[in-house]
């Protein structure tokens, strides 16, 4: 710890003792430690059963809540299906799920510090308001305010993916590392990023919108308005009308749409390919102006990932410039559970940096 902030050994004594007092911190023995003159150095640990924080990821039809402790490890988890979409509805649900998860924090004797809450669209953090989200139709929407009111909790609101990507920076595939991205493939295509050690929201808190870079100046029409986007051309709604386009099926969704992929239907296949080329070119543009040393490649899209890997890996090498196609770039399937998780790892960020621990 000394070495990483630049302090002395006593200074970091000095800030870590108060901490282990409030029993946030542990101190252990090193066993493997090679005696060494001086004093030697204390290993110490987070307690993660001092605090408890829950973590909400709202989807188009469903609310997911998970427990956690302060390491973010989910104890409790519980999904509960929306009745309807506007915020009235959602909030309604949301703290239905909270008292549940209260209940059960009741149980094992240890207070809950924190709500965070993760929505997908354009959401402004430090406001705590939803400036827009298309899955929801929601537009400027105080959501932390109003869930606040709600629950009697602290509650932190960000957008799903760069919750999910705060969750994989301090607990996940990102510990330790510098500079990472995480992409996220399904309902819509999403990327949260991490430069010099800081998720990056941009002064407007859309960085990263990876599924509105522009990749066919002459492809479909995207709900953003312009054509040709990642997420208008690999995203599940647009895969499946393109599907229903090439094959004449009516897919119901993109899991039909996959399966007859999967069945070797041309034009289904020639759909995912063309979705992987747009993503493989996304994922390139990040890597070029970014440097990442990882990008993770996760959501709920990744059940068709054996469709598409084979062309986002060659538009990747492709687009990459020089050594920007070093960049390790992985898959990680994380169901909705690890989305929640990541909304609770925001209220434990939020809880460690505020003024008053």
């Amino acid at each position: 710890m000394a070495r990483r902030a630049g302090l002395s050994a006593a200074a970091v004594t000095k800030a870590v003792r108060p901490l282990i007092e409030a029993g946030y911190l542990v101190e252990d023995v090193d066993e493997g430690a090679r005696p060494a003159l001086g004093r030697p150095a204390n290993l110490v640990r987070v307690d993660g059963g001092r605090a408890l924080f829950i973590g909400v990821k709202v989807t188009g039809d469903t609310a997911i809540g998970v427990l956690t402790d302060l390491c973010c490890r989910i104890l409790v988890a519980r999904h509960i299906p929306l009745s309807a979409r506007d915020p009235k509805a959602v909030l309604g649900t949301a703290a239905e799920l909270v008292r549940e998860l209260l209940i059960e924090a009741d149980g094992l004797g240890v207070r809950v510090a924190g709500l965070g809450m993760a929505v997908s669209g354009d959401v402004d953090r430090a406001e705590g308001v939803v400036r827009y989200s298309p899955f929801l139709e929601w537009r400027d929407v105080p959501l932390a305010e109003l869930a606040a009111m709600a629950t009697g909790l602290p509650v932190t609101v960000d957008n799903d993916v760069r919750a999910l990507t705060v969750a994989e920076q301090w607990f996940g595939a990102g510990v330790g590392l510098s500079g990472f991205a995480v992409v996220t493939v399904g309902a819509g295509i999403g990327c949260g990023l991490v430069v010099h050690g800081k998720v990056v929201a941009g002064a407007h808190g859309v960085a990263g919108e990876i599924g509105h870079i522009t990749v066919d100046p002459a492809g479909p029409r995207c709900h953003c308005g312009n054509r040709g986007c990642v997420e208008a051309i690999a995203g599940d709604d647009a895969i499946v009308r393109q599907v229903r386009a090439a094959t004449g099926v009516q897919v119901a969704d993109a899991v039909e749409a996959a399966g007859l992929a999967h069945d070797g239907v041309t034009g289904a296949r020639e759909v995912y390919a063309r979705a992987g080329d747009a993503i493989g070119r996304g994922i390139a543009t990040v890597a070029n102006l970014l440097g990442p040393e990882r990008v993770i490649i996760s959501g709920e899209g990744l059940a068709a990932y054996d469709l598409f890997a084979d062309h986002i890996r060659d538009a990747f090498a492709t687009a990459a410039f020089g050594s920007a196609a070093r960049c390790d770039v992985r898959t990680r399937p994380l169901p909705f559970d690890e989305w929640a998780r990541g909304a609770a790892a925001t209220a434990i960020q939020s809880f460690i940096r505020s003024d008053a621990n």
